[in-house]
């Protein structure tokens, strides 16, 4: 983080805007390893914006907020950043429920040896069906 924060500090000397310091400063105050899974998009006023994959991320960082608050003032300076705010933005869009690829009914049957089984499970197949 030491270096990263020299890095920072050479751009802070560059005169960039306060939210591109800010984005920038993210993943030096919280480490590679969050930094992947998070994505710090904007700064608002003083409320810095991070994107997080799921509700369980935005939980956890919320509750560490206390923590990484000081961390990015270390890198920036205060006055910059006050709060953080994590909003929820799946990265993959997941696919809806599908119903589930069956053979046929009549296949499945076949391959019961007993006419008797055989009979029954096409009769509970067809009521389960409708």
């Amino acid at each position: 983080m030491e270096r990263a924060g020299k890095s920072i500090a050479k751009l802070r000397s560059a005169n960039l805007a306060p939210d591109q310091l800010a984005v920038a400063a993210w993943s030096a105050a919280v480490g590679e390893r969050l930094a992947a899974r998070t994505n710090a998009v904007t700064l608002v006023r003083t409320r810095l914006v991070i994107e997080v994959e799921d509700a369980v991320w935005q939980k956890q960082l919320f509750q560490l907020r206390a923590q990484i608050l000081p961390k990015i003032r270390a890198v920036i300076g205060p006055d910059i950043v006050e709060e953080l705010e994590f909003r929820v933005v799946p990265r993959v869009q997941r696919r809806p429920p599908q119903m589930a690829a069956t053979a046929s009914a009549d296949a499945e049957a076949d391959a019961i040896r007993d006419p008797v089984f055989r009979t029954l499970y096409k009769q509970a197949r067809k009521k389960a069906i409708s």
